[in-house]
């Protein structure tokens, strides 16, 4: 069994797992020019503030818990930016699970809490889009900043 996540590619290769729903959160700066990612404890990974959708709680409300668990922060939901279901890419957990990771892309702001670390977070920090090339980051969370920085009205369906 891995030791961390790992993540596969091949056609069609996320038919041998099971689907898991998902959300991530774009927090912007004040200034709109840099975006908060969180380092995560299990692969030292920069990403998103994101996580599992738990039965019984809206795509919004899974969301605004996954920002607080991992930052401290309260936020508002404030725009879907997009849903990702790339079925060429499948998540092995390191207890053997396999996932077809279909995640939804929120646009959110703060309005509360004090931005630290959890149990899920190593590190935290607000970066430009340059400064993202530097960076060891999860699966496509790059591409979802890219598609929420286009400000498009229309939401992204890939």
């Amino acid at each position: 069994m891995p030791a961390v996540t790992t993540i596969h590619h091949g056609e069609r290769i996320a038919k041998e797992a099971q689907v898991r729903l998902g959300c991530s959160a774009i927090i912007l700066n004040e200034t709109k020019t840099k975006i908060l990612l969180t380092e995560r404890a299990d692969n030292k990974q920069w990403c998103l503030p994101s996580g599992g959708v738990d039965s019984g709680e809206t795509v919004e409300e899974a969301c605004i818990r996954e920002v607080y668990e991992e930052t401290g922060l309260n936020v508002r939901v404030t725009r879907l930016v997009g849903v990702y279901s790339d079925p060429n890419c499948m998540v092995e957990y390191p207890d053997g699970n396999k996932a077809h990771v279909i995640a939804i892309s929120f646009e959110a702001e703060i309005v509360g809490g004090e931005l630290g670390l959890s149990d899920e977070t190593t590190d935290f920090g607000y970066f430009t889009l340059k400064e993202l090339e530097k960076l060891d980051m999860l699966l496509n969370h790059k591409e979802r900043i890219v598609d929420a920085l286009k400000n498009s009205t229309k939401v992204i369906i890939k």
